[in-house]
C-alpha cells in the first residue's frame, strides 16, 4: 500500500478514519479483503505471493497497515516479507507499543517499511530507518506514502486537506475514496526525487491514484470506526483504472 491518509481521534465519535491506496504490480497475485478462514476475526486482503497483508482490521478493533519505504540505499532483497508485520500484529495480543518495540529489535530483517498499528489504547508508527524508534501519534490528521510519516509530498498534502474537509460532514465511503482518488501528476518542480533514475517514473508515481499497464493502484480501501463499530470498503481496479470488484463489511466491535 502506497498512500494512507488517516484521521486519528481528530473528530468526536470517530477514533479512526482511513482512506488508502495499495499500489502494486498488477501481475502479483492477490486475494480481495475477506474474513480469513485461519483467523475468523481478521478482515484483510491477502498477498498470495508471500502470505501477508498490507492493511487490515479485527473484530476486536485492532488496525494495522504497512507501506514500503522507497530508498535506493535499501532496495536489496530482505530475509523477511514486510506483509507479515501487520498480519502479526492483527493476529496477536501485544499492545501497539510492545509490538513495535519488538519489531524494532529485528527491523534490519526487512526492506524499508512504514508500519502503523493501533487499538483502543492508541495509534503508533514506526519505520525501520537507522536510528528511528516507535512513536505514539497524537490526535490529528496524518499522511503516509513511501517516505516517513507526513513527508510533504504533493499527493500526501492533497489527501490531508481533502480528509479534513470531508470529515466536517462525517465519514462515508465515497467521500473517503475521493480523498485518495486524484489521478493528476505533480508538477515537475514539486517532485521529491526518490533516486529512481527516471524522471518519467518519478512523475507517474506522484499521482494519488496510479494508472499504468504494469504497476498501479490495485485497490482503494476506506474504513472508519465509530460507536456502531467498523465500516470497511475495498474497491479493486484493473490496469486501466476501472473498477473490477468491491467488498463491503460493517460489524460491531466485540
Amino acid at each position: 500500500m502506497c498512500l494512507i491518509i488517516l484521521a486519528h481521534r481528530a473528530v468526536p465519535g470517530v477514533p479512526l478514519a482511513v482512506a488508502a491506496n495499495r499500489d502494486e504490480f498488477h501481475a502479483r497475485p492477490t486475494a480481495p479483503a475477506a474474513f480469513w478462514r485461519s483467523h475468523p476475526g481478521l478482515l484483510a486482503g491477502r498477498d498470495l505471493e508471500q502470505g501477508g497483508t498490507w492493511m487490515g482490521v479485527t473484530r476486536g478493533g485492532r488496525f494495522a497497515a504497512v507501506t514500503n519505504f522507497r530508498d535506493p540505499q535499501r532496495s536489496a532483497a530482505a530475509p523477511r516479507s514486510r506483509g507479515e508485520l501487520p498480519l502479526e500484529f492483527l493476529t496477536g495480543d501485544l499492545s501497539p507499543q510492545s509490538y513495535l518495540d519488538a519489531v524494532a529489535r529485528r527491523g534490519e530483517l526487512y526492506a524499508g517499511f512504514n508500519l502503523l498499528v493501533g487499538d483502543a489504547t492508541g495509534l503508533w508508527y514506526y519505520d525501520n530507518s537507522p536510528g528511528e524508534a516507535p512513536q505514539a501519534l497524537e490526535p490529528g490528521i496524518y499522511g503516509l506514502s513511501n517516505a516517513r510519516l507526513d513527508t510533504p509530498w504533493p499527493k500526501v498534502e492533497l489527501g490531508k486537506s481533502r480528509l479534513r474537509a470531508q470529515l466536517v460532514a462525517g465519514p462515508d465511503h465515497d467521500g473517503l475514496a475521493a480523498v485518495v482518488a486524484d489521478r493528476s501528476l505533480a508538477r515537475a518542480r514539486d517532485l521529491h526525487p526518490q533516486g529512481l533514475g527516471d524522471s518519467g517514473m518519478e512523475r507517474m508515481l506522484s499521482a494519488q491514484f496510479i494508472v499504468s499497464d504494469g504497476y498501479g493502484t490495485r485497490c482503494t480501501t476506506t474504513c472508519w470506526i465509530d460507536a456502531r463499530g467498523v465500516h470497511w470498503r475495498e474497491q479493486s481496479f484493473d490496469p486501466a483504472g476501472e473498477l473490477a470488484g468491491e467488498v463491503t463489511e460493517a460489524f460491531a466491535l466485540g
